[in-house]
């Protein structure tokens, strides 16, 4: 099953890296207008698909046993959701004085305003041994949050309120976020056994229509000859995502494994992972409905589609390292347990 995640998540990568090479070699398919007509296929369909399929597959039934862990879940949302895109918006205040494409620096607020996945944070958790039920439940719990926080984070910090249509982007999420994930919700009680008897490839779904969103994005930006992006700015951007991945999952680590922070070692697992990944999958649809007709959309979507394989392949790798710190920790506190 692991295998498969991986080839799953594998060839998803090289899925971005095709759909934006077949829109750089014919851009007018995916445009506004074009055959794909993705004002429509795309804004309305193509997101409606990715959460209703998100309603389908999210087991809420097996988060009712995490849901006495108070303190864990807090530090993990308020981190996610409050610290990180305001530590970024600080660090953007750094960088905007140097050469680094501005666009691309609004992209990184993005990423920190992003909830976290609902896959890769559970995947690398159970990989080390961690605190998987913790996981699944912040996991789920954070995407439902940030269907409300994450499109307030945005226009909080990218917006001025003046020039911000409300009501149009939330009533468009609201039909095309809110209401697929209910009825997805609602269909998945009456159809449970079945789907726990063939196990549907949900990933593989919304993988499918993310790459569509993910061309016709990038079809937007290759027909436009006015934008321009930089090969520096790019090297520097990933450069900096990767400092704070490496940063956050290191902050998170300190703070979680405290003498007074209550958790255990695999809490703590939970918490470097849950606290430190952010969401394509729900992330690019909202950048699709919230920065709707805008000219740079594509620049702002390229540190997200950046930190999403930065955040697998850097997990993976550091996976037996926390692992062995996660296994020699537990014998230490069972060696330090008295015995009766």
């Amino acid at each position: 099953m692991r295998l498969l995640e991986r080839m799953r998540k594998e060839w998803f990568m090289i899925g971005i890296v095709l759909a934006i090479a077949g829109a750089k070699l014919e851009p007018s398919i995916g445009v506004n207008g074009g055959p794909l007509m993705p004002e429509i296929t795309v804004s309305y369909i193509a997101v409606a698909t990715i959460f209703f399929n998100s309603g389908l597959s999210l087991n809420t039934e097996e988060l009712t046993s995490a849901l006495v862990h108070i303190k864990l879940h807090l530090f993990i949302q308020i981190f996610t959701l409050a610290f990180f895109p305001a530590a970024i918006w600080l660090l953007l205040q750094l960088l905007s004085i140097t050469p680094i494409n501005e666009w691309l620096l609004k992209g990184l607020q993005t990423v920190g305003c992003m909830p976290p996945p609902v896959s890769s944070a559970v995947i690398l958790t159970k990989a080390v041994g961690g605190n998987e039920a913790a996981a699944i439940f912040n996991s789920a719990f954070g995407s439902f949050l940030g269907i409300v926080v994450t499109p307030l984070l945005l226009l909080l910090f990218l917006h001025s309120s003046s020039s911000v249509p409300f009501t149009s982007i939330f009533s468009q999420l609201f039909m095309t976020v809110v209401v697929p994930l209910i009825i997805g919700q609602i269909v998945r009680r009456y159809i449970k056994d079945w789907l726990e008897r063939k196990k549907p490839p949900f990933g593989a779904v919304s993988s499918s229509v993310l790459l569509v969103i993910i061309y016709t994005t990038f079809c937007d930006t290759f027909s436009n000859p006015d934008i321009d992006l930089d090969r520096f700015s790019l090297i520097l951007i990933l450069f900096i995502i990767c400092s704070i991945q490496l940063s956050f999952m290191l902050l998170t680590f300190i703070f979680s494994t405290r003498n007074n922070s209550g958790f255990t070692p695999a809490d703590t697992v939970a918490v470097m992972f849950c606290s430190t990944h952010k969401s394509l999958t729900l992330g690019i649809p909202m950048l699709k409905i919230v920065f709707a007709g805008h000219e740079y959309l594509s620049l702002i979507s390229v540190p997200l589609l950046i930190y999403h394989p930065v955040q697998i392949l850097l997990g993976s790798v550091l996976v037996p390292t926390i692992k062995s710190w996660m296994v020699s920790r537990q014998k230490g506190v069972k060696l330090t347990r008295p015995t009766v």
